[in-house]
């Protein structure tokens, strides 16, 4: 293979699309890990999105509506993690994982219940690249932002939104505030209880979108195991960017371009060494990336009813 301007532009365009739906899941592990509930739960979330994002789009024939359904989904499933920790105070790492295991196992059957189908959905409506001429004229960057759809600009400015949410609005102030002391925080009047499930449901709803993005934005149609750990990599990365959906951008965009390598190289090199090049940078970023980071202090710990 010959690298040339054709190739470089390609990796780029590649790592950006790939980076979307570790983008989406890791900024919902923020508001989940700032509430003080661990994340996760969000490859359950994110294979309900899928699967149910695919579901909406061939019941309605609207991507958008599809999309819709994706991210409620992503937020039901997301409310069993939460019921299951806030309320009856399950431990968070068994929570999230009775989450993952019930979408894993529910996809499935669905899939072979609702469409009458093993292994794949039927095609449906999917999100298609806008034909921006404009963007074409931009030096340089035109022709990588040109080959993205509608949910990568979408993925971009609910990061920044979700930044100045966090750090910037007296709302997201407390949320944090809950996630470092919840005894603290409801001994100055919050509801710690309903910011913790503020938190989760945006976990849900984000990680739902991120699904949707896989199967409408990346095909059109649902997969099994779509997901294939991309949940379990958004939380390595959630804490690799410090819980900051800018950290959680650059993250994703790291992570995206090794994920990216499957697509441009799975032709170079023999396949199952390119397919598991994401997951063993993933336990590098583990083993030696994440020494001294913590998360908030009030991560697990519950208030006396």
């Amino acid at each position: 293979m010959t690298f040339n301007a054709d190739l470089i532009y390609s990796i780029v365009s590649s790592t950006l699309r790939s980076s979307v739906p570790l983008i989406l899941a890791a900024l919902g592990g923020c508001f989940s890990m700032r509430a003080g509930v661990s994340d996760l739960g969000l490859e359950g979330m994110m294979l309900a999105g899928s699967f149910f994002s695919v579901f909406g789009s061939w019941l309605t024939g609207n991507a958008w509506l599809g999309l819709l359904f994706g991210i409620l989904f992503g937020v039901i499933f997301s409310m069993l993690h939460a019921v299951m920790h806030i309320t009856y105070r399950v431990n968070a790492s068994i929570s999230g994982m009775c989450v993952n295991l019930l979408a894993a196992a529910a996809t499935p059957l669905l899939l072979n219940e609702v469409f009458g189908m093993s292994g794949k959905s039927p095609m449906v409506e999917a999100f298609k690249k806008p034909n921006w001429e404009w963007l074409n004229n931009i030096p340089v960057i035109g022709r990588i932002l040109g080959a993205q759809n509608i949910l990568f600009f979408l993925a971009i400015i609910l990061v920044i939104i979700s930044w100045i949410f966090i750090y910037k609005t007296k709302t997201g102030l407390r949320m944090r505030m809950v996630g470092e002391n919840p005894h603290a925080a409801s001994t100055v009047g919050l509801n710690v209880v309903a910011y913790k499930y503020f938190g989760v449901a945006m976990s849900g709803s984000l990680a739902g979108f991120a699904g949707a993005y896989l199967s409408l934005g990346q095909m059109n149609l649902f997969v099994e195991q779509m997901t294939s750990g991309r949940g379990y990599i958004a939380v390595v990365i959630n804490a690799f960017g410090r819980y900051n959906p800018l950290g959680v951008l650059g993250g994703s965009i790291f992570f995206g371009f090794f994920d990216a390598l499957q697509t441009v190289f799975q032709n170079v090199f023999p396949s199952q060494l390119v397919m598991m090049t994401p997951y063993v940078f993933t336990l590098l970023v583990i083993a030696f990336g994440l020494g001294g980071g913590r998360g908030p202090a009030g991560v697990g710990k519950h208030i006396e009813s």
